[in-house]
């Protein structure tokens, strides 16, 4: 195995696409719709979002990807970037990958000044990936997380 993290790119659309669908399904049982979804992952792609995708690759092969979105906190005068849509191939799983994303975009945050640190938010049901979380130092007992969305 020969994991390189790197910046998604325009051609990796309907990849991202794929992905997001697969984890959507798994995780929250949800069918996205695939063309409004394609101009969420596009707008990201072409910088217009705000996002940055990351996707893990073995000798050629997507193994896996996550989104950064930014918040600016006021009371570090400095921004949080919140990991979203985190997604390992299925065959890829256990092996490592998300460790290797995660400690490439822990190390980007360390070397910007303007980058305070790194949240995320997780399913109360998706107890495994909780767990990898905590084991990479992370901890879910400051916040918790409340949304609305509009239909």
């Amino acid at each position: 195995m020969n994991i390189i993290i790197r910046d998604a790119s325009q051609g990796d659309l309907p990849l991202i696409v794929d992905f997001q669908t697969e984890m959507a399904k798994e995780t929250e049982s949800l069918e996205l719709d695939r063309e409004l979804l394609s101009k969420g992952v596009k707008a990201v792609l072409e910088g217009t979002a705000g996002a940055r995708y990351y996707l893990a690759d073995d000798e050629g092969e997507a193994a896996g990807m996550l989104m950064i979105t930014t918040e600016w906190s006021d009371w570090r005068n400095g921004w949080v970037w919140w990991i979203q849509s985190v997604y390992i191939r299925p065959g890829f799983r256990q092996r490592g990958i998300y460790k290797l994303l995660y400690e490439h975009i822990q190390k980007e945050v360390r070397n910007r000044a303007d980058v305070r640190g790194i949240r995320l938010y997780v399913d109360k049901r998706n107890v495994r990936a909780q767990q990898v979380y905590e084991s990479l130092g992370m901890t879910g007992d400051h916040y918790t997380t409340y949304e609305w969305m509009k239909e």
